[in-house]
């Protein structure tokens, strides 16, 4: 038994080096990291190339001289140690299970006393931390009361940089998401049509990534008669029947290979755009071009972002409020983000989505694709679907 499309035995021991290394700097004995979910729990996956899934709580303790040890959902008082050449816990030496659920509060400190007692049983006293402000409030407090104390470190920045940075294989697998994306657009043009719903669009093209190798992720988009926008809303919102003329702008987020994330985005139009939705396609592509005009190792992302709202607001557009462009891997959303807070510099081998546009109340114009940083500027477009709006 193993996972959907699970990366190599030496990808992942590349990443425990990297770890080692980023720990050795900081002096840790441990790195904790925990995820409910896949799409933003991208490091329990990187580490171990198993997801969060649904709300149940997956904790990796990673350790500097000895296999990791993996707290999740399971029975009461299960501590099994993990046989050397498991093909689906590699790197891990023993599994703490715990029926404990986010939903029943008496049970979520249950996670939180094993986490102590793996990190004690070890000895471990100086712990690194990832996101610490996103670690639930139980397993924070019992790092924080435990005695003997420990000596807890925020980890990161340091791992955040070195994970941001893709490998060979990363970069296979993204752009082999990449072309996932493009064929399940393709198949989305060939199925919309006059009677179905916003639904239906979502539920087809769903099932295609499914088909595709897709074990999770997003499909935003709603339709709208010309003249109103077609903005990014999800599943419950998806409700309208699609009618001759409509336009619907979607919104292909999922995951791949390796559980890469990389997203795109579209319009398409049940007959021919009119004037306005052209004009204002055509200002978010040159938008998108002009943003990765400026993106190259070094690059300072708070520049780019301050860059692109000149820009806009030269246009009479808006500056941009929401996060535009950001890097991708593991997780949906991850560093570095384009815009003013963003303290991380762009360096060879990132991943970024740029996805620029703009609602005037008539139209929202978006256009989103992903893009590797190479050592003289941005590569091809990992996305072969043609930027123009799809009138079918």
């Amino acid at each position: 038994m193993q996972t959907n499309s699970p990366v190599s035995y030496s990808e992942l021991e590349r990443r425990w080096t990297v770890t080692r290394g980023v720990m050795e700097e900081l002096g840790v004995d441990a790195i904790v990291t925990q995820a409910r979910e896949d799409w933003m729990g991208g490091y329990v996956r990187w580490l171990t190339d198993i997801p969060a899934n649904n709300g149940y709580p997956r904790t990796v303790v990673f350790f500097r001289d000895r296999p990791m040890t993996i707290i999740e959902m399971g029975a009461f008082e299960t501590d099994r140690l993990v046989p050397a050449g498991d093909c689906v816990n590699r790197g891990v030496g023993r599994l703490l299970n715990t029926p404990s659920f986010v939903s029943i509060d008496y049970t979520i400190d249950y996670d939180a006393a094993l986490l102590v007692k793996a990190l004690k049983d070890v000895d471990a006293r100086r712990i690194g931390l990832l996101t610490p402000g996103a670690l639930p409030h139980s397993l924070m407090t019992a790092l924080q009361t435990a005695e003997p104390a420990f000596d807890l470190v925020d980890a990161t920045d340091r791992l955040d940089a070195a994970k941001a940075v893709k490998s060979e294989e990363e970069v296979l697998l993204i752009r082999k998401t990449a072309a996932l994306q493009d064929r399940v657009f393709e198949e989305v043009c060939d199925f919309i049509r006059p009677g179905v719903t916003d639904r239906d669009v979502a539920a087809h093209a769903e099932g295609v990534g499914r088909r595709l190798g897709s074990d999770q992720g997003i499909y935003l988009g709603l339709s709208s008669p010309l003249g109103k926008p077609s903005r990014f809303l999800n599943r419950p919102f998806q409700t309208r029947t699609i009618e001759a003329g409509d336009h619907m702008s979607l919104l292909i987020e999922i995951n791949g290979p390796g559980g890469f994330f990389v997203e795109i985005a579209r319009t398409m139009v049940l007959g021919q755009a009119d004037e306005h939705l052209s004009n204002a396609f055509e200002t978010v592509k040159a938008a998108q071009a002009h943003t990765l005009a400026m993106m190259r190792p070094g690059a300072d992302p708070a520049e780019i972002a301050a860059a692109h709202d000149d820009w806009m607001q030269q246009r009479g557009l808006p500056p941009e409020t929401r996060l535009y462009a950001h890097g991708q891997g593991c997780e949906m959303v991850e560093r570095p983000l384009i815009r003013r807070d963003e303290t991380m510099p762009l360096a060879k081998d990132m991943c970024l989505a740029v996805h620029p546009g703009y609602d005037d109340g008539r139209v929202f114009a978006v256009i989103c694709d992903n893009y590797l940083i190479t050592q003289n500027g941005v590569s091809d477009c990992l996305h072969k679907t043609e930027k123009k709006i799809f009138e079918l």
